[in-house]
């Protein structure tokens, strides 16, 4: 039997679906990935939320990132691995999505926003660091390339940023909390695109594994749970979700 087809007979399965995605579902919507050659940190050095806080320097920085679309989040549209989870919601097969992703293309694709776990923000939008109100990025735009002001809060005037979580700010509680609950609630936990690398969200994959579900890893490279996972597929993401989930 194929890993293909091993994967297609665990998905007809299985009663409750999580999906955990990294980057390596949105590449090919042409969003690159963070860590390997020509990926995001190798064309620009993070900016850290202590320095965010700190320096006006750096805020105006960050806020010519998120206007002029160096990063390469948003504005993309979703591709094959998107729309096979999509397919895979309807039929009433995967109840979450856990993402460690920021660039809004599961909600795109058609999944609602209770089904989205979002771990690191989203780039789509802007939230105030005090009050927590959100702010759409259109709207802060003019005041910026206009008048070079820097985003600040309408209701609170407190400092506003892209709803991403940087290196150095707080692993957002709900998030994390509704993440553990989808973990323990599926008797199958599937990785998508992600590296396993980076903690805390890493710990979701092994924390369903030794709560009893089937933990299926699909990335185009090895991971350091791989030898965890009850599957492991080294392969193209969009043509095998496709193929399993028609």
């Amino acid at each position: 039997m194929t890993s293909r087809q091993t994967l297609r007979d665990m998905i007809a399965q299985a009663r409750r679906i999580t999906a955990f995605t990294g980057a390596g579902i949105s590449t090919d919507s042409g969003i690159s990935d963070f860590r390997s050659p020509g990926g995001v940190w190798s064309r620009m050095k993070p900016i850290l939320f202590q320095d965010f806080v700190a320096d006006e320097a750096q805020r105006r920085e960050a806020w010519h990132r998120a206007f002029s679309g160096r990063a390469g989040w948003t504005g993309r549209a979703p591709n094959a691995g998107h729309m096979a989870l999509v397919r895979l919601a309807k039929a009433g097969r995967l109840a979450q999505v856990i993402t460690q992703n920021v660039d809004n293309l599961h909600q795109a694709s058609g999944l609602s926003a209770d089904q989205v776990i979002e771990l690191h923000g989203n780039a789509s939008h802007a939230t105030c660091l005090s009050c927590d109100l959100r702010h759409e990025i259109e709207d802060l735009r003019p005041a910026f390339e206009v008048h070079g002001q820097l985003p600040v809060c309408r209701a609170c005037g407190g400092l506003v940023k892209t709803a991403t979580i940087s290196f150095g700010q707080p692993m957002p509680a709900l998030p994390m909390r509704r993440a553990q609950a989808a973990t323990l609630d599926c008797d199958l936990f599937l990785v998508l695109g992600s590296s396993l690398a980076v903690y805390p969200a890493a710990g979701f994959p092994l924390l369903a594994r030794e709560n009893g579900a089937l933990l299926v890893i699909l990335n185009r490279e090895p991971t350091p749970l791989d030898a965890q996972a009850d599957l492991v597929l080294h392969d193209e993401i969009g043509p095998v979700l496709s193929e399993i989930i028609p």
